[in-house]
């Protein structure tokens, strides 16, 4: 497998979806908690086809924009999170609840009316599919539990912890067998930490252990303050809750840092077994930094970590930028990283 040891790049997960795949405007820049099957174009005899091809495309992509570590680009998924959090058993498929979203406004989410377990693998398919169309390392992101534990209307269990609990439990199957497939690093993604900081306080660590428990392989745990799509400014916020992930098993912190201009000394606070999957591109705009903008970024997180502990990526996942500016951004993703990688090692 080809592969960069000094400073490898990543994705956090998403890539563009075609226009000619899902109604964009229709999806506009919502993150659907539960099925949105209506923003699909294709008709439901040819869509699993047309999602193969598009998946083909978004690895195609990653390879020529020069990415180390690539994803299936989630191409299949309505959001990040609702493709596995509704094929759960426990949950009332037909009558989704409502409840206030991290952006302030109702939201349909799933309603959980049972123990939730989970009834078949999820992505195991799309790992294999991705195992056989690329020589690259591979990674597959799945929203964690506590994250799901907020985007769900809990109608069953005695608290959240509890539910949350339950839902790691469900997840720690699917990443075993994710693994199994050809998985070479497994992502939680944990949005909902940075916004729920006291939530995240009482029961977000044990969930996260209890969803990554005996898995092998390498794991890695993303906590952004969500999509540029949704989140226009977030220079103003910091990550309250990011100490406490040392406490995790998780081998791989992903944060973001380019959007809302970082300040890079938090990475102090990370604990040296950690490696840290930084976000250098700005997603909240068009505009396609050059290899020098990246690497300068890349510079400043050299101040306070070793290269061996950092690992270039976009801010967030890219679902809701253009595919042209998707696949630019990369491509500078992966120039700027091997302008940085020349001075250190002095190779060209």
């Amino acid at each position: 497998m080809t592969f960069n040891s000094v400073l490898p790049t990543t994705v956090v997960g998403s890539y563009a979806q075609p226009h000619w795949l899902i109604d964009r405007e229709k999806l506009g820049s919502t993150v659907p908690r539960v099925r949105m099957k209506d923003v699909w174009r294709i008709p439901e005899p040819f869509l699993h086809e047309a999602q193969d091809d598009a998946t083909i495309l978004a690895i195609r992509d990653m390879e020529r924009a020069g990415i180390d570590i690539i994803t299936d680009g989630e191409i299949r998924r309505e959001s990040y999170s609702n493709r596995f959090a509704t094929a759960l058993d426990g949950i009332d498929q037909e009558n989704p609840a409502t409840i206030i979203g991290r952006a302030g406004k109702p939201t349909r989410v799933p309603r959980v009316v049972g123990k939730l377990s989970r009834r078949e693998p999820v992505e195991v398919g799309a790992v294999e599919f991705l195992r056989r169309n690329t020589d690259r390392k591979i990674k597959i992101t799945l929203p964690g539990p506590f994250t799901m534990a907020q985007q769900a209307s809990n109608e069953f269990y005695s608290d959240d912890e509890e539910m949350a609990l339950d839902l790691a439990a469900a997840v720690n199957e699917e990443l075993h067998d994710l693994v199994a497939a050809g998985a070479d690093i497994v992502q939680l993604d944990e949005p909902w930490m940075q916004a729920m900081p006291e939530a995240a306080e009482r029961y977000a660590v044990r969930a996260i252990n209890r969803a990554l428990d005996g898995v092998k392989g390498s794991t890695a745990l993303h906590m952004c303050f969500g999509y540029a799509a949704l989140v226009k400014d977030k220079t103003a916020r910091g990550y309250s809750f990011l100490p406490q992930l040392n406490d995790t098993s998780a081998d791989f912190i992903s944060i973001e840092a380019a959007q809302p201009k970082l300040d890079l000394g938090i990475l102090k606070d990370i604990s040296d077994d950690k490696v840290v999957i930084l976000g250098v591109l700005d997603l909240g705009t068009h505009d396609v930094e050059t290899p020098d903008q990246v690497a300068d970024r890349i510079r400043q997180a050299l101040e306070y970590l070793p290269p061996e502990r950092i690992m270039p990526a976009p801010d967030c996942g890219m679902k809701y930028l253009e595919r042209d500016v998707a696949f630019g951004k990369l491509s500078a993703l992966s120039q700027g990283a091997s302008l940085v990688r020349q001075e250190l090692t002095g190779r060209v």
